[in-house]
């Protein structure tokens, strides 16, 4: 018998149809992969439009007058354009491709960071920052000399907006947000954080990551200043990522790295004549296929129908946060039915996240059992770690409904007997 209960706002998508479209999924023994926000599968439409620009199409871009090369351009050209309209950029020229959100992130530490951060001044981050999201920015602030504030959060695993403007001011150059929580799913007000930034004078960098496969972002809606999200958690392939940069500041940001395709020209002395953004910011050969297969993959989102996507999401997290409900020891973290990301992290009293993991690995389920590159936040949640479940268009209620059964079985084992309190990322 099912443990999901029936529910009145049933998906529009048909995961079971939805599942043909990705052949991991066609795998002789029955996996139910629940860790799509560590990455996802790909879909065929985002591996035949890699595979067909490597069969087609593939050259070095910008740097031979002949025609396959030229076509070559065309491709990226055209990814760009497309990953730009997906997100709401008022222009393809306000797309960066790096190799995914960490590398973006990099890159603007080390560019805005150059621009805007010395000595004395202040960079705002929250308490439920992935690493990536903040040891960019902590290093910036050990070269520089300046001090990393860190907005509290909240019982719920929320940060209040309250915490978040009173730690703004005329010395805070740069605030660096989730858009949502890689552990809990939380999803944070960024229209409203990026409201309070712009009244200091402050950019907002948004790692949005866990976001964009779950609904439409808009970032010029969301006023986001800068926003960085990874292709391989959005059905796209792996090695390829988006640093969208509003067009006033993206523009003035130095060269992150420097070499092929980002000068006009070069001499032994005189200046370099570097040439203008995004091309400034992608130094050497780029990641053509990357970006086909990532714009493949928000093609191929949009096409599913972001209604339908987002109903799919509450009604499997919210049918799995009923379930658990009814299960003795198990204790969800947070509030994941509250705004559906996709994300749900839970705790078994009493047993280790990885005697849980391997117990569920065992059974064929696959989730992500630990801290999730997040353990200054695990720390202030008084964690060892969590079982994060992370959902996708391919998931079934019937994949739910297995996980609560195994949840039901598993039992301590010798990370609870011999490793209590030890974990690792």
């Amino acid at each position: 018998m099912s443990r999901m209960k029936t529910r009145e706002d049933s998906p529009a998508l048909r995961p079971e149809s939805v599942r043909k479209d990705f052949p991991i999924l066609a795998r002789t023994a029955p996996l139910a992969y629940l860790d799509n926000a560590a990455t996802t599968h790909k879909p065929w439409p985002v591996l035949d439009a890699m595979t067909e620009y490597y069969c087609t199409s593939n050259s070095n871009v910008g740097r031979g007058y002949y025609r396959l090369s030229m076509e070559s351009t065309a491709c990226l050209d055209q990814a760009r354009l497309v990953v730009g309209s997906a997100i709401g950029a008022r222009s393809p020229h306000e797309v960066v491709f790096t190799s995914g959100t960490t590398d973006a992130m990099n890159l603007l530490a080390d560019t805005l960071g150059r621009q805007r951060v010395s000595h004395g001044d202040r960079i705002v981050v929250t308490g439920m920052e992935h690493n990536s999201n903040l040891l960019p920015w902590r290093r910036l602030c050990e070269r520089t000399g300046a001090q990393l504030m860190v907005v509290p959060v909240n019982a719920a695993g929320r940060v209040e907006l309250s915490d978040f403007e009173a730690a703004m001011g005329p010395d805070v150059r740069v605030a660096a947000v989730s858009h949502v929580s890689n552990v809990l799913g939380t999803v944070n007000p960024i229209r409203e954080l990026a409201v309070a930034a712009h009244r200091h004078g402050t950019p907002l960098v948004v790692d949005g990551a866990q976001a964009v496969p779950h609904w439409p972002v808009d970032v010029a809606d969301l006023g986001a200043d800068f926003y960085c999200f990874s292709g391989h958690k959005a059905y796209g392939p792996m090695g390829v990522g988006v640093l969208y940069g509003r067009h006033e500041l993206l523009s003035t940001l130095p060269p992150y790295q420097v070499g092929g395709g980002t000068v006009k020209g070069v001499t032994f002395t005189a200046p370099v004549d570097y040439v203008p953004a995004p091309e400034r910011l992608e130094a050497g050969t780029p990641n053509v296929a990357g970006a086909v297969g990532l714009a493949a993959a928000l093609t191929y989102l949009q096409d599913l129908g972001w209604d339908a996507v987002r109903r799919h999401d509450e009604h499997l997290v919210r049918g799995l946060v009923d379930a658990v409900g009814d299960l003795d020891r198990v204790h969800v973290i947070g509030d994941p039915a509250g705004q559906p990301s996709g994300i749900v992290s839970l705790v078994v009293e009493g047993i280790h996240p990885y005697d849980v993991g391997g117990h569920l690995d065992r059974l064929g389920i696959a989730v992500r059992c630990g801290v999730h590159c997040a353990s200054t936040f695990l720390d202030d949640l008084g964690l060892v770690g969590t079982v994060r479940v992370s959902f996708a268009v391919y998931n079934t209620e019937s994949e739910v409904d297995r996980l609560c059964h195994a949840l039901a079985t598993v039992r301590p084992g010798d990370w609870t007997r011999d490793h209590p309190t030890t974990r690792f990322l």
